[in-house]
């Protein structure tokens, strides 16, 4: 899972409409990648205005999820 949405999210829909796969919807606070769905395509990453979709590695992306769910719990 290496695309990331990062709390810069403006929820502005550019990558929900510009993913092919739809792996991608709309949170409350963000986007929200379905790492089941996504095929790392990186049509998001281009797409967001507000570059809050990031390219990580695995471990990165475990430590910024976990982070992230600690921030909404």
């Amino acid at each position: 899972m290496p695309y990331v949405v990062t709390d810069t999210c403006i929820l502005c829909g550019a990558c929900v409409s510009g993913c092919e796969s739809g792996a991608i919807t709309e949170g409350e606070t963000k986007t929200q990648i379905d790492v089941n769905i996504c095929v790392e395509c990186g049509t998001c990453e281009r797409n967001c205005p507000s570059d809050a979709i990031i390219y990580v590695d695995e471990a990165e992306a475990a430590a910024i999820i976990a982070a992230q769910a600690a921030n909404t719990a």
